[in-house]
This record gives structure tokens, sequence and C-alpha cells, in this order.
């Protein structure tokens, strides 16, 4: 081998090492705080007057991370805007909550009345904001384009996920939430391992080339092995009274959602490689932007959502 490539693959190992070293000591400040702040906001009550924080600092990060990344070619979206009508979106599912509107199950669907119609006023008014400003051909519908899609995906997709919070009755709220964020964190993990060490054939490789056909069968079995613990042993913690769901409905849970999350990680590629980036941000080291950590999660939410809704995994709900 060549003394230049012998150096230069001896320059990119402790890139590597450093990279995946920022990844577990981020990991060991978020996910206890998160752990935290999800414990606090269980013992405070079912209004979640902390989640509802988080998620609005969320949807504003996301935002400006999607406002930043969308600033190609003739798109030239606010910050302002769209993290004002996210925001709006978010605070519009607890106004539904101190509405009364507390039901579980498929009845929690008249919680998200309240941000469906404020969406639908949120598109008059950015048609309207867009013909007030208009002066030439060429940007008004790009504009309009970018705005829909960073709303959509940083404030209501992040809003249906909420939604897990109560879906299943407000005591049972982060035993859904976790469910959510295990099974695709895992699937995550399982992925990245089973891409390491066996992945071969690409998925995608003009899309995502880092992603092999190995690896989305690692996304399954780390997501499945998620869901059965969670669902069957985690339940404990919340109630010894409550029965665990069936074991082939807590299979079905951690495939689905594996799937998604992989859906969910391909899509912000999508977005990225359209706008030339490799990140979404530089926030987070070794993960990139808020948006790179959460994409998955994101896709996955309104999926497992509707899962808790038609699935029989409440089993205390029928009690």
């Amino acid at each position: 081998m060549p003394l230049a490539n012998v150096v230069l693959a001896g320059s990119q190992r402790p890139s590597k090492i450093a990279m995946l070293g920022s990844r577990l000591l981020v990991s060991a400040i978020l996910i206890p705080a998160f752990a935290g702040l999800c414990i606090l906001d269980h013992r405070l009550g079912e209004e979640a007057w902390i989640l509802l924080g988080v998620c609005i600092a969320l949807t504003v990060r996301c935002c400006y991370e999607m406002c930043d990344l969308l600033r190609v070619r003739n798109l030239s979206p606010q910050w302002w805007i769209t993290s004002v009508c996210s925001g709006t979106l978010v605070a519009c599912l607890w106004w539904g909550r101190l509405s009364g509107q507390n039901l579980p199950g498929c009845e929690s669907l008249l919680a998200l009345a309240k941000p469906m119609f404020a969406f639908g006023m949120m598109v008059l008014g950015l048609f309207c904001w867009e013909a007030a400003r208009f002066q030439s051909p060429g940007n008004s519908l790009e504009n309009l384009g970018a705005h829909l899609l960073i709303i959509v995906y940083s404030g209501l997709l992040l809003t249906l996920t909420a939604q897990l919070r109560w879906v299943a009755g407000p005591e049972a709220g982060y035993f859904t939430l976790a469910s959510l964020i295990i099974c695709v964190k895992l699937g995550d993990v399982g992925a990245y391992t089973f891409g390491k060490l066996w992945g071969k054939k690409k998925m995608s490789p003009i899309l995502s080339p880092g992603k092999t056909w190995m690896g989305a069968l690692g996304a399954i079995v780390g997501s499945v092995l998620g869901a059965v613990l969670w669902l069957q042993f985690g339940i404990t913690l919340f109630s010894s009274e409550w029965a665990a769901p069936a074991m082939h409905w807590c299979l079905a849970y951690g495939i689905i959602l594996a799937m998604a999350g992989m859906v969910g990680d391909l899509s912000e590629s999508l977005i990225k490689r359209d706008a030339g980036q490799k990140d979404a941000a530089k926030l987070m080291p070794g993960f990139g932007g808020l948006l790179d950590l959460l994409d998955s999660i994101l896709f996955a939410g309104p999926i497992a959502y509707l899962l808790w809704m038609i699935l029989p995994l409440a089993t205390w709900l029928s009690e």
C-alpha cells in the first residue's frame, strides 16, 4: 500500500473514534435529561406543561434548521413565519386538552380538531402573505411550498406525535411515548450495528449511500426487541395491575415502527440531498442537527399514534 494511503487511513480512524465518542457523550447527556423531564412532567399531572415547552422548543429549532436547509435555488422561507405557525399548531393541541377532551382511544381524535382547523387557517394566511408581497413571477409558489413543507414537517408531525401523551389515557402517557422512542432508537442502533458488521448491498445508493439491506434488517430486529421488552416489562413501571399486550401485537408494533423510522430517515435524506447538504445543522457533535436526531421519530410518531388507536395495545382501557 502506498505511504499516502497508509497516512490517509490512519488519519480517518481517529475521526471515526472521535465521532463515536461524541455520540456516546451526547447520548449520555440527552437521554437522562429527557427521562428526568418526562418523570417530572408525569408527576405534575396530565396537563403536561413541561412537554408543551419541550415540543415548542423542538419545533422552533426544527423550523430554523429547515429554513436554513431550504434556502437554495429560488427558496427563501422565513423562520419567524414557520416558527409561529408550527408553535401555534402544538399549542392548539394543548388547548384541546384544556377543553376537557381527555378521552382515550379513537375519541382522542377530537383533540386534533383545533390543530387541524388552525392548519387550514395557516394555509389561507400563507396564500394571502405571498399575494401581498408578489412582485414578479418566479418564486411565490416555491416559497409557499417551502413554508408549507416546513410547517407540516416541523409542526404538524410533532403535534400528531405529542398526541401519544393521551391516546391511551393520561396515566399511561409516557408509557406510550416511550414505546415510540425506544422502538425507533433501538431500530437506529440495530441498523447501524448490522450495517457496519455485515452490510454490503446498498438499499438506496444515490439517496443514502450508507444504508444497506442488512442495516434494514438490523433496524427491524432492534425495534422489535425494544417493543417486546418495553411493552411486556416496562408496563410494570406504571401499574402492577395492567396486563401487557399480546406478544404478536408487540411484534407487529415493532416491525411497523421500524419500517416507518427507516422511511423517515430516508425522507430527511431526500430533503438534505436535494438541498446539497450532508447534515441538517452542526448542533450536536456526532449527530448533526436536531432534524438528524428526530427524523425517524417525526415520521414514526403519527404511525405509532394510529397503532395505539387501532391495535389492542392499551389493555387497561378494556378492563
